[in-house]
C-alpha cells in the first residue's frame, strides 16, 4: 500500500468471520480484501475467527466489508465493542443505545442488535459448529449403514443367497449393487459434502485452489465416473461391479470429521475469553439522583458513584470515596493475600469486595476496564501467536494444482496415442490415487491417540499449534503463588516461650476474620488440636489488624502498625521479624495487655516436585523464569529453594504478557505455566500455554496444555509428549503424501486402474491410522 494513501485519516473495524476450516480460508479472506480499493490491511485469524480491517472511510464504505468476506464465501460480522452506554450492532455495524437495543448473548459476549431483522440474520460460530456436528454425524452414519449392507451382501452371496431376494424392493433383474449403492451414497456426497463443493467453487471464483478443491473434484469424479458404469453399461469396457461410491463417500465421511475436530478444538480455544467476560457483574449499584439504584454493570459512566457491599465483585474500575475493605484482587497481581484499600486507593473491575462496604468513583468504564483489557490482550495474543500452518494446506497450494494438471494432461496424452477408454480411466485413477483422505487425517489421527494418552496421565493437550513448536522450546516461565507453590499462607514459624498459647491467642482472635492469614492460623491451631474459645469486644483494622478481649487480656493480632497504634514495644523483636521477612514470610505479631508475646510467621510454601521439576528441565537444556506479580523479596526467597536463577518480580497482567514477547522477540521458543486470571494473557502470548487443573478457568481454556493433577511433573511429560505426537503427525503427512505420489505417475501410465488406486489410497490412510496408534506404546515416566 502506498505511504500517500496511509497518512491519509484511516479507521479500523474488527470482524467475526464464520465458515473458517483451514488457514488457507484466513488467507484467501485476507487476499480478497486487500484487493479491495480503500483498504489498506488486513489480518485475518483462522484461530481467532477474527479479522482487522484498516481502511479509508473516504473511498470505501464500512458496510461493504462485511460483503467483500460474504464474497468469499463466509460471512463476517462486525464485534460489538463497548462504547460506554452505546454498542456495535454486528450487522449494520450502526451505533446502538444499550438501554433500546435487543440484546443477546453469545459465547458469553452480549451483542446488541438494532433491529429483530439485525438479529435474525446473526449467525454465532457455537451454530455453526453444530450444523457441521449434523453432517459429520449424518455422513458416518451412511458409512457405518454401507459397511453393514457391504458385509450382509458378502455373507449372503456366499451363502448363495441374494440379497436383493430379502431387500424390500422389487426384485428386478437390472437392479444391481451397484443402484443400491447410489441410493445410500448420493445423499453423502451431496448433502455431507456440500461445504466441500461450495468451498471449491469459491476457491476457483477467488482463483486460490485448495483442499476443498481437490476434495470435491476427487470425489465428484469417483462418484461420476461410478453413474456412468451403473446407468450406460457398456458406455466404458468395464464391469458394472467396478464402482467407486464407496470410496468418495468414506472420504467425505473421514475428511469432514478431520474438519470438525479442528473447528471444534478451535472453538473451544475461544472459551478463556468467555470465563473471563463471566467474571463481570450483571448488575451494579449506583447513586443516581441522590438513591441507591441497581442498574446493568455495562450501563455504568463515567463519574457515577459505585456502592459495593462485602462479597460482591467490583463492576467497574475506579477510586474508593468512603469506606475501608480488603480485596481479593489476585486476579491481577497474582498475591493470594488480599489487599486493604481505603479513600483515594484504585479499585478494579471483577475483583471481590472481601469485608466493609465501599463507595468509588469510576474512572474506566466498558472496554477500559482492567478485565476488558485483559479480554483484549488474550484475544490479540491468540491472534499474533502464530498458528500451525497445516502442512496439508500449504502442501495444497501447489499440490492441487499439478494433481488437476497431471490428469489433464494424462487424458490429453491417452487421447493423442488415440485410446480415449484409457484416458477417462487413467484421469479418474489419477484423481482418486490423489484424493487426500490420510492427509486429511494425518494431522487428527495422531492428534487424537496423543491426546489420549496424555489424558490418561493428566496431560490434555489442547491442539496442534503447541505441539509444532514443543521441539525448539528453550525456556519455561513459572507463575509463582498457586504453581509453584501452593496458593494458601501456611504457618511456617512460631516464635514464642510457650507457643501452643500464642498459636490459641491468635486463633481467639482470628476466629471471626475471613482473612487468609487468619485461615492459616486457624488451621494451625486445628492440626494441633488447640481448644477454641471465646473472646469478646471484637475489631478488626483492615489492613492492621484484630483486638480482642480474652480472659481478662486485651488481645491484639497485627502487623508492625497494628502495633505502633497500640503503643506495644517490639524492638527487641525487629532482628528476627527481619530475617523472617527476608525469607518471603508474612509475620504476624500477639500481644497481650501491651506486652509482645511472640509471633507467627505466615508464607506460602512450596508444591511438592517444584525442585524436580526446574533441576529436569535444566537438564535437557530448558531454562526456568520465574515471573510473578508478588514483591522482590518473597519472589527471590522461592526461587532461591528451587533453583531457579531469573527472577521478574511485581509484574501486572499486561507487564507479564511483555516480558513474554520480549522473550520470543529474543528467538526464543517460550512456554508459560501458570494457573490465575492475572495469567491467562501470558498464556495466550506464549508459544506454549500450560496451565494447571486446579487454576482458574480462564488460564485453563487459555492454556495449550492442562496439567490435570497439578503435578508440576507433567510439565516436562507434556512437553515429551507433545514432541512425540508432532514428530507423529509429520510422519503421517509424509506417508500420506509419499503414497500419493508414487503411485501418480503409474496412475497415468495406466499401470493403476481406479480399483488399484482405491486400494493404495486406503493403505496410505491405514498407514497414518497405525502409525498414529504407536503413540499409545509412549512412556510416561515420573
Amino acid at each position: 500500500m502506498s505511504e500517500e494513501k496511509r497518512v491519509k485519516k484511516s479507521e479500523k473495524v474488527t470482524l467475526d468471520i464464520t465458515g473458517m476450516h483451514c488457514t488457507s480460508c484466513a488467507l484467501n479472506i485476507e487476499k480478497k480484501l486487500e484487493e479491495e480499493e480503500g483498504v489498506i490491511s488486513a489480518d485475518v485469524s483462522y484461530s481467532t475467527g477474527r479479522a482487522s480491517v484498516e481502511y479509508l472511510p473516504e473511498q470505501i464504505d464500512k458496510q461493504k466489508i462485511p460483503e467483500i468476506v460474504e464474497d468469499t464465501g463466509y460471512k463476517g460480522f462486525f464485534v460489538a465493542e463497548d462504547e460506554e452506554e452505546y454498542a456495535t450492532d454486528p450487522v449494520t455495524g450502526m451505533r446502538v443505545l444499550k438501554s433500546k437495543a435487543i440484546h443477546k448473548q453469545f459465547g458469553g459476549r452480549t451483542y446488541y442488535f438494532y433491529d429483530e431483522e439485525s438479529l435474525k440474520k446473526f449467525e454465532s460460530p457455537d451454530d455453526e459448529l453444530k450444523s457441521m456436528r449434523r453432517r459429520v454425524a449424518f455422513a458416518l452414519s451412511g458409512v457405518f449403514l454401507l459397511a453393514f449392507l457391504r458385509v450382509a451382501a458378502t455373507l449372503t452371496l456366499a451363502a448363495g443367497v441374494s440379497l436383493i431376494s430379502w431387500a424390500p424392493i422389487p426384485a428386478l433383474p437390472w437392479f444391481t449393487w451397484g443402484y443400491w449403492l447410489f441410493i445410500l451414497t448420493t445423499p453423502i456426497q451431496f448433502i455431507g459434502g456440500w461445504t466441500f463443493y461450495k468451498g471449491a467453487y469459491y476457491a476457483v471464483k477467488n482463483r486460490a485452489l485448495n483442499m476443498d478443491f481437490l476434495i470435491a473434484m476427487g470425489t465428484l469424479t469417483a462418484w461420476t465416473y461410478s453413474t456412468v458404469v451403473i446407468f450406460f453399461p457398456g458406455l466404458l469396457p468395464v464391469s458394472t461391479t467396478d464402482v467407486y461410491f464407496e470410496v468418495s463417500a468414506v472420504i467425505i465421511a473421514f475428511v469432514l470429521l478431520g474438519k470438525f475436530m479442528e473447528d471444534y478444538i478451535r472453538q473451544r480455544s475461544s472459551a478463556a475469553v468467555r470465563k473471563l467476560l463471566d467474571l463481570r457483574p450483571k448488575t451494579a449499584h449506583v447513586i443516581r439522583d441522590g438513591k441507591e439504584q441497581e442498574i446493568l454493570a455495562e450501563l455504568i459512566m463515567k463519574g457515577e458513584l459505585v456502592v459495593v457491599r462485602p462479597g460482591e465483585r467490583m463492576p467497574v474500575d475506579g477510586v474508593v470515596v468512603e469506606g475501608e475493605t480488603s480485596v481479593d484482587q489476585s486476579m491481577v497481581t497474582g498475591e493470594s493475600i488480599p489487599i486493604s484499600k481505603k479513600e483515594g486507593d484504585e479499585v478494579i473491575g471483577a475483583t471481590i469486595n472481601k469485608q466493609g462496604m465501599i463507595k468509588f468513583e469510576a474512572t474506566k468504564v466498558g472496554s477500559e476496564t482492567t478485565l476488558m483489557q485483559i479480554v483484549k490482550l488474550v484475544e490479540d495474543a491468540q491472534s499474533s501467536s502464530a498458528p500451525i500452518q497445516r502442512l496439508a494446506d500449504r502442501v495444497s497450494a501447489y499440490f492441487v494444482p499439478a494433481v488437476v494438471s497431471v490428469a489433464l494432461i494424462t487424458f490429453a496424452g491417452w487421447i493423442i496415442v488415440g485410446d480415449f477408454t484409457q484416458g477417462i480411466l487413467s484421469f479418474v485413477a489419477v484423481l482418486i490415487i490423489s484424493c487426500p483422505c490420510a492427509l486429511g487425517i494425518a494431522t487428527p489421527a495422531a492428534l487424537m491417540v496423543g491426546v489420549g494418552k496424555g489424558a490418561e496421565n493428566g496431560v490434555l493437550i489442547r491442539g496442534g499449534e503447541y505441539l509444532e513448536r514443543a521441539h525448539k522450546l528453550n525456556k519455561v516461565v513459572f507463575d509463582k503463588t498457586g504453581t509453584l507453590t501452593k496458593g494458601k499462607p501456611e504457618v511456617t514459624d512460631i516464635i514464642a516461650e510457650n507457643k501452643e498459647e500464642i498459636i490459641k491467642m491468635a486463633a481467639i482472635a482470628e476466629r471471626g476474620s475471613e482473612h487468609p492469614l487468619a485461615e492459616a492460623i486457624l488451621k494451625k491451631a486445628a492440626s494441633a488440636g488447640i481448644e477454641d474459645d471465646e473472646s469478646t469486644n471484637f475489631e478488626a483494622v483492615p489492613g492492621h489488624g484484630i483486638k480482642v478481649k480474652w480472659n481478662n487480656k486485651d488481645i491484639v493480632v497485627g502487623n508492625r502498625k497494628m502495633m505502633a497504634v497500640e503503643g506495644v514495644d517490639i524492638v527487641s523483636f525487629e532482628e528476627e521479624i527481619q530475617a523472617l521477612e527476608v525469607e518471603g514470610k508474612t509475620v504476624i505479631l500477639v500481644s497481650a495487655d501491651k506486652k509482645m508475646q511472640g509471633m507467627i510467621a505466615i508464607a506460602d510454601t512450596l508444591k511438592d516436585n517444584s525442585l524436580e521439576v526446574v533441576s529436569s528441565l535444566y537438564q535437557i537444556g530448558v531454562e526456568s523464569i520465574m515471573l510473578t506479580g508478588d514483591n522482590d523479596r518473597t519472589a527471590n526467597a522461592i526461587a532461591k529453594q528451587i533453583g531457579i536463577k531469573r527472577v521478574i518480580a511485581n509484574v501486572l497482567p499486561h507487564e507479564k504478557l511483555e516480558v513474554i514477547k520480549e522473550l520470543q522477540e529474543e528467538g526464543n521458543i517460550v512456554a508459560m505455566v501458570g494457573d490465575g486470571i492475572n495469567d491467562a494473557p501470558a498464556l495466550a502470548q506464549a508459544d506454549i500455554g500450560i496451565a494447571l487443573g486446579s487454576g482458574t478457568d480462564v488460564a485453563k481454556e487459555t492454556g495449550g496444555i492442562i496439567l490435570v493433577n497439578d503435578d508440576l511433573r507433567d510439565v516436562v511429560t507434556g512437553i515429551k509428549l507433545s514432541q512425540a505426537t508432532m514428530k507423529k503427525i509429520r510422519q503421517n503427512l509424509f506417508w500420506a503424501l509419499a503414497y500419493n505420489s508414487a503411485a501418480i505417475p503409474l496412475a497415468a501410465f495406466g499401470f493403476l486402474n481406479p480399483i488399484i488406486a482405491a486400494a493404495a489410497m486406503s493403505l496410505s490412510s491405514l498407514t497414518v491410522v497405525s502409525n498414529s496408534a504407536l503413540l499409545k506404546r509412549f512412556k510416561i515416566k515420573k
